[in-house]
């Protein structure tokens, strides 16, 4: 029997998600994390959201920033999503980037980039709500998305098989 959490990570991982890589700069350096649970929350004020576990050791060092940039990753940045999730790892050793208009840093080649201050925090049980204020933001043309699927990356070419073969 499949305990609920298990049940639960099976049944919405039919969702496909966009990947994104939240960064910061805080006193200690460049931090971020891979962050499937980015989304729009509003247009007027314009505000984001996404959900950092309470477990991460890495969001406690954004929000003492109190800012952050959202970075929408393209197919091509796999392994900028792999090397975010990981823990206890120079995470930008080697990773190219740029500041944000607040400082922050903006991965070189990201799909888009949002910029944004902290303006609440809301309980969501085992992670935390947090919702963005957007001061600036950009994006480039001609990039496919990647997307993470039944527990896989998915870019480009993979993107569109597998959502179709899951139609059929």
């Amino acid at each position: 029997m499949i305990s609920p959490p298990q049940r639960l990570r099976h049944v919405l991982g039919h969702f496909a998600s966009g990947l994104t890589v939240i960064t910061a700069a805080t006193d200690n350096g460049p931090a971020g994390f891979t962050c499937q649970s980015f989304s729009s929350l509003s247009l007027d004020p314009a505000l984001v959201t996404f959900s950092p576990a309470r477990s991460s050791r890495t969001w406690p060092r954004l929000r003492q920033a109190g800012r952050f940039t959202v970075n929408i990753l393209p197919a091509e940045h796999q392994h900028l999503a792999a090397r975010f999730a990981r823990s206890g790892t120079d995470k930008f050793a080697g990773v190219t980037h740029s500041a944000s208009p607040l400082g922050n840093p903006v991965l070189d080649r990201a799909l888009a980039w949002v910029d944004c201050e902290l303006k609440d925090e809301y309980d969501g049980g085992d992670h935390t709500i947090v919702v963005g204020a957007v001061r600036a933001l950009g994006a480039r043309d001609g990039a496919e998305p990647l997307l993470f699927f039944k527990g896989s990356y998915l870019g480009g070419a993979d993107v569109r098989a597998s959502l179709l073969e899951s139609v059929a």
